[in-house]
């Protein structure tokens, strides 16, 4: 019997996922986001991220020192240094967003964004790339 209960719960809350961009799936969906770009179609709203949301990395070359103390942490290895520059490149294919380089960084140059969307089909494209 508890179990139905559980089932009955669930049934009329809300869910905690995003939906699907459209109301129903699109035959193509390249195509459905270039009528998205256009104006011609809408995509169902995403559900409001949480406060402290690790998300894309984003990065203050300014204020950046080049000490290397994030490329020491950083468990997954998405970090590179570039000795021209004395700056950081954060390769955010590689990234598991454990925000250690947010945390032990002592100018505060790095933080994390609220921005989750970053599939391309070129993982060595621009937008994966932060630096």
């Amino acid at each position: 019997m508890r179990v139905w209960g559980q089932v009955m719960k669930q049934l009329f809350s809300k869910p905690f996922t995003n939906l699907f961009p459209a109301k129903y799936k699109p035959d193509s969906v390249t195509d459905y986001l270039q009528k998205v770009s256009k104006g011609e179609a809408a995509i169902n709203p995403p559900v409001p991220v949480p406060p402290d949301f690790r998300g894309k990395i984003e990065y203050n070359r300014d204020k950046c020192i080049g000490c290397r103390m994030c490329i020491s942490v950083c468990p997954a290895d998405a970090i590179e240094f570039i000795p021209d520059t004395k700056k950081v490149k954060f390769y955010m294919t590689r990234c598991t967003f454990c925000a250690m380089c947010v945390d032990i960084c002592p100018t505060k140059c790095i933080k994390m964004t609220d921005e989750f969307l970053m599939a391309v089909e070129d993982r060595n494209s621009l937008e994966t790339i932060v630096g």
